[in-house]
């Protein structure tokens, strides 16, 4: 949605709710602005760096008793966000591996701190911007790891 007009972003969002637009993707300060009746899914790209905004985003879905389904992508360096959000919502979500997208057990995790202020004066770990949002940089480019080379498919199990 950065660049797009306001009045592009407004179209979309009214094709959206229209049905038109079967796909609609937000930033989570995008996402905060929007409000729309009977969202089937939820689709976090990553897990936000504060527990609650998890439960502000999932609660976009299955509103008024409707059924609706959150799904979160979740890296190896995100392991401790999913244990901070599972306190919260003191409950275990379920996890499924994807195939061709395994762990490499070569690659030491690079685990992505909690935004949590320490003062508990909110702030987040990531300079202060609002909704615990992450650096827009992939993730390969956090930290000092090198891009990773491509690898050959693996065989099936």
């Amino acid at each position: 949605h950065g660049n797009k007009s306001q009045s592009a972003r407004t179209r979309a969002l009214t094709e959206f709710k229209a049905g038109t637009l079967r796909v609609l993707v937000a930033t989570d300060i995008a996402a905060r602005g929007i409000d729309i009746d009977q969202l089937p899914h939820v689709v976090n790209f990553d897990l936000p760096n504060v527990p609650e905004d998890y439960v502000h985003r999932i609660g976009r879905t299955g509103r008024a008793g409707a059924q609706g389904e959150a799904i979160s992508l979740v890296c190896v360096d995100e392991h401790g966000l999913l244990r901070d959000i599972e306190r919260l919502i003191k409950r275990e979500l379920p996890r499924t591996v994807l195939e061709r997208f395994e762990p490499d057990p070569t690659i030491a995790a690079e685990p992505i701190p909690n935004g949590r202020n320490p003062a508990g004066r909110g702030g987040n770990a990531r300079g202060g911007r609002p909704g615990g949002g992450r650096s827009q940089q992939p993730r390969q480019a956090s930290g000092n790891a090198a891009p990773r080379e491509p690898r050959a498919p693996r065989e099936p199990r």
